[in-house]
């Protein structure tokens, strides 16, 4: 599966009705359209209006066990690493109290998300 596909099976996971209804909060999470290529034209406006390399791909702003709220950087199963600058962004967050995940797969999503919604972290 591409990161893609992984991102949109954790958004269908928490539209099914019975998720929804345990973590009614889901319905704040967020994909963060940073990624992705783009032609330079527009990768010039992007960057204009504010698009920074290495923001998380997700975000759930929810605050839980002292957090402000939970960011997610998906990768595929297969792995990947945080490059520089989504290292940066990782130490950033974490220093201002969000909570900075990283999920190898759609799965490892939904088992961050769960645990951060029950009180995990």
């Amino acid at each position: 599966m591409t990161e893609y596909q992984h991102q949109k099976a954790v958004f269908d996971w928490a539209k099914q009705p019975e998720v929804r209804q345990k973590y009614p909060e889901l319905k704040l999470l967020f994909h963060i359209p940073n990624g992705g290529r783009r032609d330079p034209v527009e990768a010039k406006h992007l960057r204009e209006q504010g698009v920074k390399k290495g923001v998380p791909d997700l975000f759930l702003p929810v605050a839980r066990n002292g957090f402000h709220g939970l960011f997610i950087e998906m990768k595929t199963e297969r792995g990947g690493i945080l490059g520089k600058d989504q290292r940066w962004w990782k130490h950033e967050l974490c220093t201002n109290d969000y909570c900075h995940c990283w999920a190898f797969g759609w799965e490892a999503a939904v088992a961050t998300l769960i645990d951060y919604l029950d009180g995990g972290s």
